[in-house]
């Protein structure tokens, strides 16, 4: 596993992993699957990609993928 100590890397990972313990709170507590996946998967890609372009457009695309399965 590469790590990369480049700030925008970290920045990152800091940003996308906190959203996605919250996520994953979340979809424990309601006991949904989709944002229980969704979250684990924002923890953990942070650490699989060091391109910072790769990290940014992952999580976003993440964020909008759990827009469209929230509970509403």
């Amino acid at each position: 596993m590469n790590f990369s100590l480049d700030p925008y890397n970290l920045l990152a990972g800091f940003i996308f992993g906190t959203i996605g313990w919250g996520i994953f709170s979340y979809g424990r507590k309601l006991e949904l699957w989709q944002p229980k996946a969704i979250g684990l998967a924002l923890m953990i890609y942070p650490y699989l990609f060091t391109n910072a372009w790769l990290l940014w457009g992952i999580g976003v695309g993440l964020l909008v993928t759990l827009w469209f399965y929230h509970d509403e």
